[in-house]
């Protein structure tokens, strides 16, 4: 009896989703050996690069902290009073314009919530990265947030399925709890579900060109770095719940060059310019790197051959060039909010 009713019970369980366990990886190409090869070189040369400039950045501290003190010793007691008041002037200053710009960052991205374009990256893909891999993906993130409050119109930004390492990593970046942005463990097709018509995944794969933002839809980015390990899994993953796919229109612009995928940070910011300028083609050329490009022109109007990677899969690469100040202000600012 109980045989029988443990055989209808196991009827009864929905099959698993085919993205909530890890399935055989693929095997490396030889191609691809090389390339994560290279990978792991970058990245130790990387570090050593990162270690350097913390070193410098304390020799410099140091040597301007030392010329202060020489200051202050080499003038009368009236000059040194002086110059310790105008520094502290100086402070406050400082201190004060970046509160009214925090201020200003909170009430656009407030606004954002009602108004702004949405904007989700996925994060369901955290099974099949490696945790180095995950790590990069944080780094877009904050990227995505620092350059989205500096947005005069910022887009309302979405995480979902923010669980295991993926939100262990992100809950250790300074200020995190805080950052205006929709945070969901459940998937997007559960936590939208009541606007599936909306949704529109970004991915390469995908047939139709994404001509204009509509401010209705809300766009999905794969949140995936991968070294090109899981081609296609964003298209196949929004045909098995049935909900539209688009592909940015790089190709009637620019020509990629070998590296052909584009990081999560340069989607969003792709789409952030877009929102600012209503321009594709000015968007791509202030994001896209001068490296990834081949024999592109900026200021030809010509069109060229379609070659691009619009789901944000990247390999991480971008990430460890980004302008690493913008990374470092949404740490300085956003604890502080």
């Amino acid at each position: 009896m109980e045989a029988v009713e443990e055989d209808q019970s196991a009827k009864m369980d929905p099959p698993p989703s085919p993205f909530a366990f890890n399935p055989p990886e693929p095997p490396l190409s030889k191609n691809a050996k090389k390339k994560l090869l290279k990978q792991q070189r970058y990245e130790a040369k990387k570090a050593e690069k990162k270690l350097q400039a913390k070193e410098q950045k304390k020799k410099d501290i140091e040597r301007k902290r030392k010329e202060w003190e020489d200051t202050l010793a080499s003038v009368t007691e009236e000059e040194r009073s002086k110059l310790i008041e105008s520094r502290r002037s100086l402070r406050k200053e400082r201190m004060g314009k970046r509160s009214e710009e925090r201020e200003k960052k909170i009430e656009r991205l407030n606004r954002a919530k009602d108004c702004g374009q949405n904007i989700v990256i996925d994060l369901e893909f955290s099974h099949l990265m490696t945790p180095s891999e995950i790590h990069s993906l944080v780094q877009q993130i904050m990227y995505c947030y620092a350059v989205n409050g500096r947005c005069p119109s910022p887009g309302h930004l979405w995480l979902t399925g923010c669980n295991g390492e993926m939100e262990t990593q992100l809950q250790r970046l300074p200020g995190f709890d805080k950052w205006i942005i929709e945070k969901e463990h459940r998937s997007y097709i559960d936590a939208l579900q009541d606007q599936k018509e909306n949704l529109v995944y970004l991915t390469a794969d995908a047939e139709t060109v994404l001509d204009d933002l509509d401010p209705k839809k809300i766009y999905i980015i794969g949140g995936l770095v991968d070294r090109n390990r899981w081609k296609g899994i964003t298209m196949k993953k929004a045909h098995e719940q049935g909900i539209q796919t688009a592909k940015l229109p790089i190709g009637s612009y620019l020509k990629m060059s070998s590296s052909q995928v584009l990081t999560v940070n340069q989607v969003i910011e792709i789409l952030l310019k877009y929102l600012e300028t209503r321009d594709w083609k000015a968007s791509f050329f202030q994001v896209v790197p001068q490296r990834k490009r081949c024999g592109a022109d900026s200021n030809s109007d010509h069109p060229v051959d379609e070659e691009e990677n619009g789901d944000g899969d990247g390999d991480g690469d971008d990430e460890h060039e980004m302008k690493k100040t913008k990374c470092d202000e949404v740490s300085s600012s956003d604890d502080t909010l």
